[in-house]
């Protein structure tokens, strides 16, 4: 008879959702929501968390009941908190949540155009913020030929359709104020690689909390090799995307470094399914002390972050 420890209590329980929507409201107030006047994040972290909420209930990414995903994923975004100030990489991180509630729709359907249409139309509402998510189309052409199994001309045609759509828009209210030549400037930093490998724009806080993300996602990728057989081949297919994409990001932090905040959003999108596989579907001692350890780590973390970018209001 398995032992529930107290991490399957917490991971299996009705109201660590709610628990933890309070925690990020406390978290959001204390890092300046109203003194800052963070409306725009805020809402765009409201509405990404509802998403991850529905990728794990529509795609079952858990084999028990558990709201683990949408927690870690909501606990490592207030830990990274010196991203609520930046409107494009919490736009980012909300269309790439998006695009992956439409992309997984698509599995094992070659005539599934509308849902990779409308993946990739979240895709190319990102790249309007960051323009450098079109670097990784071609990884995921290649997820969805291998993974996703919908690979045809016809999704193909879809997901360029889709990512162009946002610039039809765009260029065209452009043309329209006279002003093509910021959509030619925007489209141009795909062009811009220096300087690649330049670290000294990472700041203490960065690799601080990189090391943190970094270790959830190699223990969650760790327990997931281990113990993948008993998933659906579906729910394998979905994570070994993740799993991909991680080691994608970590490629890009590593030669782009100051488009260290963006990919670290993508980078926690993809480690909150993977560290949530691992609270949830362990119960040892040792399991159980490393998530009160992650616990520990995750709140020292994000209260040094408020600390260092001047955000925690001393009363």
């Amino acid at each position: 008879m398995r032992i529930k420890r107290l991490q399957n209590r917490i991971a299996e329980s009705k109201f660590a959702l709610p628990a933890v929507t309070v925690y990020t409201i406390l978290v959001w107030l204390v890092g300046g929501l109203f003194s800052h006047q963070q409306w725009v994040t805020f809402g765009c972290t409201v509405i990404a968390g509802y998403l991850m909420v529905e990728l794990n209930n529509q795609n079952s990414l858990m084999r028990i009941y558990s709201r683990m995903v949408s927690c870690s994923f909501l606990v490592l975004l207030n830990m990274a908190n010196f991203l609520f100030s930046s409107s494009e990489t919490l736009a980012t991180i909300l269309s790439f949540v998006a695009f992956y509630l439409f992309f997984f729709h698509a599995y094992q359907d070659k005539t599934a155009s509308g849902w990779v249409f409308y993946a990739f139309l979240c895709l190319g509402i990102g790249s309007i913020f960051f323009v450098q998510l079109l670097f990784y189309i071609p990884v995921l052409w290649l997820l969805m030929a291998f993974r996703i199994l919908s690979f045809s001309p016809r999704t193909l045609f879809a997901s360029i359709l889709g990512l162009l759509v946002p610039y039809w828009f765009v260029g065209g209210y452009l043309a329209y104020s006279g002003e093509t030549d910021t959509l030619m400037a925007h489209l141009v930093e795909l062009t811009t690689f220096s300087p690649i490998l330049d670290y000294s724009c990472l700041k203490p806080e960065h690799v601080m909390s990189l090391a943190l993300v970094g270790i959830l996602g190699f223990t969650g990728m760790g327990h997931f090799w281990h113990s993948s057989y008993k998933d659906k081949i579906r729910t394998r297919m979905i994570y070994e995307i993740f799993i991909a994409i991680f080691w994608t990001t970590l490629v890009f932090m590593a030669l782009q470094p100051r488009r260290f905040d963006k990919l670290l959003g993508i980078l926690i999108i993809n480690t909150s399914p993977l560290i949530a596989h691992f609270i949830a579907l362990t119960h040892t001692k040792i399991t159980n002390i490393a998530f009160l350890l992650i616990i520990i780590g995750t709140l020292i973390m994000t209260v040094i972050n408020l600390l260092i970018t001047n955000q925690l209001w001393i009363f």
